[in-house]
C-alpha cells in the first residue's frame, strides 16, 4: 500500500508539473506531497534538490523562462531589465551568447547558484526613478509569453542600459546599441524621463540621441525640460576613458 501511495505521489507531481520547471515544499504540499513524503522522493532519486526546499526531476534540464517566473513568484520581486530586455524585444548590438542576464529590482536580492549556475545573471538593485512613477510603469511580459516574467519595454530597458555605462555597460557598445533603438513610444519616454532622479541617464539619452539624429531626440529634450541639467556632466570610468555630456 505505501509503495502505492509513493508510486501515485509521484505520477501526480510528473502531471502537474511540467518538465524544465523547478518547484518548491509548498508546491509539493498543495499536491497532497508531506514533507516526509518528499524526503523518501529525494532518497529514492525520484526528485533533485536544487537548493533548500527547491526542487526539480532527476536528470531535467531547467528553462531558463520558467525558472526566472519561479524565483519572482517565490518573492526574489525583480524585472528582466537593461540591455538583456532590449535584446528580448529585438533590439541588440552582437551580443555574447554567454552575455549575463540583467535583473533589476528595487530589495536586495541573492540569486540562487542553482540558477546562476545554470544562467549567469547579474542583479541590479538601483532606483533610477522617483516613487511617483506607477509601480511597473514600463514593464510587461513579452508578447510570446504573455504569463512570464516581467519585462522593462524599450524606453526603460534604454534608461536601465545607460545607468550602467561606465559601470558594466562599455560606451561604444551602449551608443551602438541605442542606434537601433530608433522606434520609441514618446509618452512613454518622456513619463521615465521626467521621473528619472539620475543626472547621468538623462544627459546621455538626450545628448546621444541627438548626436545619433535619432527620431525620438526632440520629444526627450522636452521631456527633460529647461530647468534640469543645466550643467555638463562629466566622469572618470573604470577603465581610465573621461566621459564628458553637454547639456
Amino acid at each position: 500500500m505505501a509503495l502505492t501511495i509513493r508510486h501515485n505521489s509521484i505520477k501526480t507531481l510528473q502531471g502537474a508539473i511540467p518538465r524544465g520547471t523547478p518547484f518548491d515544499s509548498h508546491q509539493l504540499q498543495e499536491l497532497g506531497v508531506s514533507s516526509a513524503l518528499s524526503h523518501h522522493h529525494l532518497k529514492s532519486g525520484w526528485l533533485e534538490r536544487l537548493g533548500r526546499g527547491v526542487f526539480m526531476f532527476p536528470k531535467d534540464i531547467l528553462r531558463r523562462e520558467d525558472s526566472l517566473k519561479f524565483l519572482a513568484a517565490s518573492g526574489e520581486g525583480f524585472h528582466v531589465g537593461g540591455k538583456t530586455a532590449l535584446a528580448w524585444r529585438g533590439i541588440r548590438h552582437n551580443l555574447p551568447t554567454r552575455e549575463p542576464l540583467s535583473l533589476w529590482g528595487e530589495s536586495r536580492v541573492v540569486l540562487p547558484p542553482w540558477f546562476t549556475d545554470r544562467f549567469p545573471a547579474r542583479y541590479t538593485k538601483r532606483n533610477l526613478f522617483s516613487p511617483k512613477l506607477p509601480k511597473g510603469y514600463g514593464l510587461q511580459p513579452l508578447p510570446e509569453t504573455p504569463h512570464g516574467v516581467l519585462v522593462s519595454e524599450p524606453e526603460r530597458a534604454l534608461l536601465e542600459m545607460l545607468s550602467e555605462v561606465g559601470v558594466y555597460q562599455g560606451v561604444e557598445e551602449a551608443r551602438n546599441i541605442m542606434e537601433g533603438v530608433r522606434s520609441l513610444r514618446t509618452d512613454t519616454l518622456a513619463t521615465l524621463l521626467k521621473r528619472c532622479e539620475r543626472v547621468k541617464v538623462r544627459l546621455l539619452c538626450i545628448s546621444w540621441a541627438e548626436e545619433l539624429n535619432l527620431p525620438w531626440a526632440a520629444a526627450a529634450r522636452k521631456a527633460a525640460g529647461k530647468s534640469q541639467d543645466q550643467s555638463r556632466w562629466t566622469a572618470r570610468l573604470k577603465d581610465g576613458t573621461v566621459l564628458n555630456i553637454k547639456p
